[in-house]
């Protein structure tokens, strides 16, 4: 791949770390090497951590995240060190150029809880080598994000069983 752009998949409906897999699962299909990178998360018990490092050990894959639900008003100081952590483990990558795809699941949601930097991130963003895929997941994506990538997908919510009282299901949402 000659030439990389950065994506960013955001808004309030469901499909953006979907989709970055589905992204994922093509570019394996396509030699790529790839990297994922989680933000927010640290559970090893879905779908996909089961998956990729069972059934695909070419895909790095890293969790940064406390493994609990965070909200606004109840951030921690280990969040904010797991987010810092992640975020220097996505340099430590797209500074080592020997990935074509990078994911950064989830990094908007850093962002917007202001674990991240938003500056930071930007720089980071910016600093990508040419060929390289860089996806930012995540709703609540800064603007400062959304003016440097070249596509930007959003997911609307139109209808979600979660109004109607059902929970998350394993294979499904996680």
């Amino acid at each position: 791949m000659n030439k990389g752009i950065i994506q960013i998949y955001t808004g309030n409906g469901k499909g953006k770390t979907t989709a970055a897999l589905g992204l994922i699962l093509r570019a394996l299909g396509s030699g790529f090497k790839v990297a994922l990178i989680q933000f927010l998360k640290n559970r090893q018990d879905t779908g996909e951590f089961k998956m990729i490092t069972k059934k695909f050990p070419e895909i790095e894959i890293y969790q940064f995240g406390t493994g609990k639900f965070i909200t606004k008003s109840a951030i921690t100081q280990e969040d904010r060190e797991q987010a810092k952590n992640g975020l220097i483990k996505a340099k430590n990558l797209i500074e080592s150029g020997k990935f074509d795809l990078i994911v950064l699941d989830e990094i908007n949601v850093a962002c917007f809880f202001k674990l991240l930097d938003v500056p930071e991130v930007v720089k980071l963003v910016k600093s990508k080598p040419e060929n390289l895929e860089l996806v930012l997941t995540g709703r609540y994506t800064p603007k400062e994000l959304i003016e440097i990538a070249e596509l930007v997908t959003e997911m609307k919510d139109i209808k979600h069983p979660y109004h109607n009282g059902f929970q998350a299901r394993k294979g499904i949402e996680y």
